[in-house]
This record gives structure tokens, C-alpha cells and sequence, in this order.
């Protein structure tokens, strides 16, 4: 039975990461939902930090559990785990590991131990209208061509232990989802936020947005990657608001959503982009994959990112991805992705106020983290 006086109660795991905290504040934007956050121990004192950062009408609606996704009964004892069961009418379930260099072990337990619990609490809850599970479009590994959303083993092989262990968890909601209304939504590479350039740690292709950055502004310089590959970045923001919606939309459980930008721009032109925001000179060439994986043997490279390997891996996969079930999901809806040149320069002045107010700490190591 719903929380009386709510539409909605949510369970939402992996809070407080970046990309939980900003699902919760989409979710308590509606005054009739409120959430339930799983938050393990150890992070006790930052998802304190983040809950004190909403309004206190949202704070209200907030409910912070000590827990672990990946332990037996989401580490809740018996009494928690009926009484929370019985009132969940959704469940986000975003508490993963995604950096590649992380331990196989703890990546496997995280992920498929997490897949593995919310499943058997999914199960418990008589009221569950949908189970979200949040993967990503890299379950793909190394496939080229066309990518559609209902596929997912198709031969491939996998660049990582990240994707691997993420398609094996969706291979175990595909098997559950007769018996429990399961979505999957695989979101493609993330920035930051297209209204303010937030992101709490420089990854991914924060590597060469970093690289450009820091580079004199008259030297040209030469990029890994394949000129003409398209490049799928998708802000934080749209990804909080499809994945809300698609979550709340009754044609969702069975079926799987790519989450990006339907009309991606190529490497080419991404950086080319970059490199404008910043007044540096547009990077004039690509380096070939032999002296790429040279680049990334570098030592102190991860300054500059963290794990730049499976990166440059998405620089080098010319890869298609469809969005069928999404573009249908939320075609009556506003939510549409905003095209990467309306948002670049907020991303790079973000950067580029992180590197100076590290400079100025005399800590200027340490840029893979910007909420450092």
C-alpha cells in the first residue's frame, strides 16, 4: 500500500553518486513522491551533504536508509525489509560500479550481487509497477553497425569487466521480467549538466576536454581516436529526466531504452567544438590505434581523466544506437536530449573553474576529481 498522502514511493539505490543525487531531486521535484535512498555506511556523512542540499520541503520527501544494494536483503533487517517493501511502487536501482580499473571482485559483487538483490525485493513488493534497473549502452562491448535496444547478446565481446558484468545483470532481468515489470535503461556516455556544466569527477571524455584545455592555446594538437565515429554524450540532466518518465509510463516494463542523443555528432566535430569553447586551436588530426594505446601508457595520463581506456575504447567502435522504444516513450512528453553545441561551454567552464581553483590549492594533480 502507498505512503498515504503520495501518488508514488520510491526506492532508489546507489545514492549518494552523482547520478543518484541528481534521480532524486528529479523525483522529489513532484510534491506527491516520495523516496526511499539506500545509502551504505561509508557514505553516511556525503548522502547527509546532499540531502541537506535540497530544499526542506524536499527533505521532507526524502528518506535515507543505511543499507547495501548488494547485500542480503539489501542489508535491512527482516521488519525493514516487509515495511518497505509493502509501500515501493517503483524502484530505481542505480547503485553500480563503473570505473574499468576497479577490482573484477568488487565489480562483480556490486553489480551482479545488486542485480541479484533488487530482484528478489522487486519480487517482494506487492504494489511494484515498475522496476528500472539503469545499465549501459556499453553492454554492447564490441560490436559495430547498428545497436537496437531489444538485443543484447549478439556474440560480442567486452572491452572490460564493467560491461560484461552489466549485460549479465540485464540478462538476469530479461529472465525475471515475465514475473516482476522490469525496464532497462541503458544510458550512453555522460557529462555533465547542460544547464550548469556539473559533474562531480572528470572521466570518461572529460580526458580530452582536459587535454584541450590544458594545452597552449596556439599548439595544435593531435586526438586518439577515429575522426568520423560517432561520439553518444548525453547530459546528466536528460538522462534523470527520460529515465523518470520512462519509469512512470505503464508501456516501459518488458522492454529496454537506450538513453542518449539520437543524433550524435562525430569525434571530429565534438572536439572541434571543445577546442572553440576554449580559444584553443581545432585539433587538426587523429592518432591511429597503435600509437593511442602508446598515449594512454603514459605515465600521469590519469591525471588528466580517470580510466581514459574505456573511452578512447568508444572512440574507437564506430557503433550506431538506436533509439526506438525511447523516441516512442517520450514523444508526447518535453523531454527531449539538447544538441551538444547548446551546452559545450558550459562543460568546458566547468573544467576550466575546476583547473583554476585546483591551481590555486596548489593541487593541481589532481584533476580526475573535481568534487575533490
Amino acid at each position: 500500500m502507498t505512503r498515504p498522502g503520495y501518488n508514488e514511493v520510491v526506492l532508489l539505490t546507489g545514492f549518494p553518486s552523482f547520478i543518484a543525487r541528481k534521480m532524486c531531486t528529479e523525483l522529489v521535484r513532484s510534491p506527491t513522491t516520495f523516496v526511499h535512498a539506500i545509502v551504505p555506511p561509508k557514505f553516511e556523512a556525503e548522502a547527509k551533504e546532499a540531502y541537506c542540499a535540497l530544499s526542506q520541503n524536499e527533505q521532507a520527501r526524502v528518506n535515507l536508509i543505511e543499507g547495501d544494494a548488494a547485500a542480503i536483503d539489501l542489508g535491512l533487517s527482516g521488519v525493514e525489509f516487509k515495511a518497505l517493501a509493502g509501500e515501493i511502487d517503483r524502484i530505481h536501482h542505480m547503485a553500480q560500479i563503473t570505473d574499468v580499473g576497479a577490482d573484477k571482485k568488487h565489480v562483480e559483487h556490486v553489480n551482479l550481487g545488486g542485480a541479484r538483490e533488487i530482484l528478489e525485493f522487486g519480487a517482494a513488493c506487492r504494489g511494484i509497477q515498475n522496476l528500472v534497473f539503469h545499465s549501459s549502452a556499453h553492454v554492447s562491448g564490441d560490436r559495430r553497425g547498428i545497436v537496437l535496444e531489444e538485443e543484447l547478446e549478439k556474440g560480442q565481446n567486452f572491452h572490460n569487466c564493467v560491461e560484461e558484468s552489466l549485460a549479465r545483470s540485464e540478462k538476469m532481468m530479461r529472465a525475471a521480467m515475465p514475473k516482476i515489470p522490469i525496464c532497462v535503461v541503458r544510458h550512453t556516455i555522460v557529462v555533465g549538466d547542460s544547464q550548469t556544466g556539473e559533474i562531480d569527477r572528470f572521466e570518461g571524455p572529460y580526458f580530452l576536454i582536459s587535454l584541450i584545455v590544458t594545452s597552449p592555446p596556439d599548439f595544435p594538437i593531435a586526438l586518439p581516436g577515429r575522426a568520423e565515429t560517432p561520439l553518444y554524450l548525453v547530459p546528466v540532466d536528460y538522462v534523470v529526466r527520460a529515465t523518470r518518465a520512462i519509469g512512470r509510463d505503464p508501456r516501459a516494463p518488458g522492454r529496454t531504452f537506450h538513453i542518449g542523443d539520437s543524433s550524435p555528432l562525430t569525434v571530429k566535430r565534438v572536439f572541434e567544438l571543445v577546442a572553440a569553447a576554449c580559444g584553443r586551436r581545432t585539433p587538426h588530426s587523429f592518432f591511429p590505434p597503435n600509437l593511442t594505446n602508446a598515449l594512454l601508457r603514459v605515465p600521469g595520463i590519469e591525471r588528466l581523466a580517470k580510466s581514459p581506456h574505456a573511452f578512447v575504447d568508444a572512440l574507437m567502435t564506430h557503433v550506431t544506437y538506436n533509439f526506438t522504444n525511447t523516441t516512442e516513450l517520450l514523444a508526447d512528453t518535453e523531454v527531449r536530449c539538447p544538441p551538444f553545441e547548446s551546452y559545450v561551454e558550459r562543460l568546458v567552464e566547468f573544467v576550466q573553474h575546476r583547473l583554476r581553483d585546483k591551481r590555486a590549492r596548489g593541487d593541481s594533480d589532481e584533476v580526475a576529481n573535481p568534487s575533490a
